[in-house]
């Protein structure tokens, strides 16, 4: 993530959001969550099951 204190104003502009997104994003947050066959309810069986995709990774200093 890029932090906003190394950058630009003008490239922080650039970034942000507009006010047409934000107000997709708060509309789409109000939105309820709909399941369907291709998007299931998790249950906590099924959520048992579910594995890391990649390993977690040892941070190495030096």
């Amino acid at each position: 993530m890029a932090s906003t204190s190394e950058m630009t104003i003008n490239k922080a502009k650039e970034l942000a959001f507009t006010e047409e997104e934000l107000k997709e994003l708060d509309k789409a947050r109000n939105m309820p969550i709909t399941f369907d066959e291709d998007c299931p309810e998790t249950t906590p069986e099924r959520a048992k099951k579910f594995r890391r995709v990649n390993p977690v990774r040892k941070n190495s200093v030096g």
